[in-house]
């Protein structure tokens, strides 16, 4: 695509045409391009070679754990009932998407608008997140058809399981009606996208609830198995917030870490107040990031006084424990601090994607590599591998193709606005009528 946009071809950005027509949904699927030239620079892109070749290897593997029942794919028992599925694709999934919430809040609540170049990005990280952990949800499932009984049939609110599942569920129908709103102004319903900005107030307080509460239930899981998950990475009194509060910088850090990702291979589809505002909303969030991991790191170290841990510090589980806090906890706050004092954007980048590494090592750690710890470490099956990197590649596909057309990188030209500036001003229609020059 940057190859064609040097040679003059613009992607599809608004809902007239220059000489006033409107688009095609075709041609909006293909960007205001020919479909010549749409193939063409879909067949030059090496990456979606890459995504090709993944998708050719797994999603035949999914066909065949569907096919053939979870134990042909993993290695899942009663000793470890959450694999690479859970661990990685709800855990992990889960508070690198909490951008949403954050971001709509803070431009719809609290009245941020200078972060609306960014917000529907946060938004759209925050729903494909979400989804994409049901996807694994769905794979880890035994039975995924009665996924509804026991969240219809058989009421069990009781469970924390029970409130994790309800409170996906609705926060993802919420964030699907957020999200609307761009899809609505893509494909010209300007009734449709009325009526979701009329809503977004409570849309977005129904966001802040919901991801509130499960954030933390999603932590509150393991209390139903204690002793199992090794000490340092369990607290019954402080497990719920450990995962609220480490929420927080994983949503605003993956905004950052995706922002710049689109930045550097989609410049293109990148309008001129996104990346005009994106240095300085990067350090922004840096600095709301920053705050959200110095909170975290002393909430972690009151629970290990709290439940007088220390003595485990001297044991190899303390040193990857120390691991995981010098280097992924420490460490990015330091960077961020630095980047933050100096405004350097780049330096701040590097702390986002060290604080990602540093949630998804904290979420493996907590749900498979420190599980049972007193018995043995699972070992996940090659095939549970190849799916889950097949589904995050079916993830990152959908983010793409979502990017490239939606109004989220860019702001979408109205039809009422392009047609303005199509049709002749009142003094050139006068003058045209009585034949006399405009600059006469």
């Amino acid at each position: 695509m940057n190859k064609l946009a040097s040679y003059g071809v613009k992607p599809h950005d608004s809902a007239l045409k220059e000489d006033g027509k409107k688009w095609s949904l075709m041609e909006k699927l293909l960007l205001g391009l020919t479909l010549d030239q749409y193939l063409s620079q879909l067949i030059r892109n090496k990456f979606n070679w890459v995504l090709a070749i993944i998708f050719a290897i797994g999603i035949p593997l999914i066909i065949y754990r569907f096919f053939f029942g979870l134990a042909s794919v993993t290695h899942s028992s009663y000793d470890y009932p959450w694999g690479l599925f859970l661990g990685f694709g709800l855990f992990c999934m889960v508070p690198l998407s909490a951008s949403g919430f954050m971001l709509g809040t803070a431009v719809e609540i609290f009245g941020r608008h200078d972060f609306e170049p960014i917000e529907r990005l946060a938004l759209l990280n925050g729903l494909l997140g979400y989804f994409f952990a049901v996807v694994f949800l769905l794979v880890d499932l035994g039975q995924p058809w009665r996924l509804s009984y026991p969240m219809v049939y058989s009421f069990g609110p009781a469970a924390v399981l029970f409130l994790v599942g309800w409170h996906v569920a609705t926060y993802l129908s919420v964030q699907v009606a957020e999200v609307s709103a761009s899809f609505f102004e893509w494909i010209g319903f300007r009734r449709g996208y009325e009526f979701i900005r009329k809503g977004v107030i409570g849309l977005t307080v129904s966001g802040i609830i919901l991801s509130t509460l499960h954030q933390g239930a999603l932590g509150a899981l393991f209390v139903y198995a204690p002793g199992k998950v090794h000490p340092l990475w369990y607290s019954a009194e402080f497990q719920w917030i450990h995962f609220f509060v480490s929420s927080i910088p994983a949503g605003l850090c993956m905004v950052i870490s995706v922002s710049t990702i689109v930045i550097l291979t989609m410049k293109w589809r990148c309008d001129k107040r996104f990346v005009k505002n994106l240095d300085r909303l990067t350090i922004a969030l840096a600095k709301g990031a920053a705050m959200g991991l110095a909170t975290y790191l002393i909430i972690k170290l009151i629970a290990v006084a709290h439940d007088n841990e220390w003595a485990y510090f001297a044991t190899g589980w303390g040193t990857w424990w120390l691991v995981e806090i010098i280097g992924f906890v420490c460490m990015p706050l330091i960077i961020l601090a630095y980047g933050i004092r100096n405004k350097l954007v780049n330096v701040c980048r590097i702390g986002a994607f060290l604080t990602v590494a540093g949630i998804l090592l904290n979420r493996l750690n907590t749900a498979l590599i420190t599980f049972n710890w007193k018995l043995y470490q699972e070992i996940p099956h090659i095939f549970e591998v190849i799916i889950a990197i097949t589904i995050f590649a079916i993830y990152v596909g959908t983010y793409r193709f979502i990017l490239n057309r939606l109004p989220i990188l860019y702001q979408f030209k109205e039809q009422e606005v392009m047609a303005e500036a199509t049709v002749p001003a009142e003094e050139d229609l006068a003058a045209e009528q009585q034949h006399i020059p405009v600059n006469a």
